[in-house]
């Protein structure tokens, strides 16, 4: 399933659009989302709508970031909920973080507390 973002970003440019795409595959209870784009203040609701629709059925989370160029606080608050939401059933894992990325999670003390592959 795919899911496309789309927001007015009139921070940047009033003709830019802000586009974040959600890939979601689920494999019984394990659901795998791949994240292209950016998960900023414009984006971060939607996915955390898909989030807590689908961690209804699930025991696990995969996160894809390969494709992510950017997560600002609001991302980082909708992750924080889903690693509560998954600390008592099977986790969750967040895999192909790039140096932008990563970068936030150290300064944030982020990667003291996600799973990062």
């Amino acid at each position: 399933m795919k899911i496309r973002c789309a927001a007015r970003a009139e921070a940047y440019n009033e003709e830019e659009n802000v586009i974040m795409t959600i890939n979601k595959k689920q494999n019984g209870s394990a659901l795998e989302i791949a994240l292209e784009g950016r998960l900023d203040t414009m984006t971060a609701p939607e996915l955390e709508a898909e989030l807590n629709s689908s961690l209804k059925s699930a025991d696990s989370l995969g996160l894809d970031f390969s494709n992510l160029s950017y997560i600002s606080s609001a991302g980082l608050r909708v992750l924080l909920s889903a690693h509560k939401a998954l600390s008592a059933k099977g986790g969750m894992k967040v895999k192909n973080v790039n140096e932008i990325v990563q970068e936030v999670f150290d300064v944030t003390g982020f990667a003291d507390i996600l799973d990062i592959e």
